[in-house]
């Protein structure tokens, strides 16, 4: 049963293969038990993009084992944070919710050399995201 004292963030994307796996695994690897983290997409891939997967393994984080969720209404409820990783997906808005838009390029077809500039941005954005909400309680 998750902590309600705890600020909670979800990442979307569409396909929950790419910039929302990179920002769930580097928030949970960096702020630890002091967030709640979720991901999902409106339209999940089958499995996280493999040049993600290199790209993460080259931070020292592991989302292999990750799987792409579908985006449910409750996910949204129980989440303080929502973060759309610029890719267009609309989530339906709840009162007491906070909603920012990270315009981040699409690495779905791109190798991992493509795929790292795109893996740093997310670190520094989870950083400053950290800093904000890890110490407050819920947002």
């Amino acid at each position: 049963m998750p902590d309600a004292a705890l600020p909670s963030v979800l990442f979307v994307c569409v396909h929950n293969a790419g910039r929302s796996q990179m920002a769930a695994a580097f928030l949970t690897h960096l702020a630890g038990d002091r967030v709640q983290v979720r991901s999902a997409g409106s339209a999940p891939a089958d499995a996280v993009n493999p040049a993600v997967i290199a790209a993460m393994a080259e931070a020292g984080i592991d989302v292999s084992a990750e799987v792409p969720k579908v985006l449910t209404v409750e996910a949204l409820q129980a989440s303080d944070v929502v973060i759309t990783m610029g890719c267009g997906d609309t989530c339906p808005v709840f009162p007491g919710k906070r909603y920012l838009d990270w315009q981040l390029p699409d690495p779905a077809g791109q190798g991992v050399e493509a795929v790292r500039p795109i893996r740093d941005d997310i670190e520094r954005r989870i950083r400053g995201l950290i800093d904000e909400i890890a110490d407050q309680g819920p947002v």
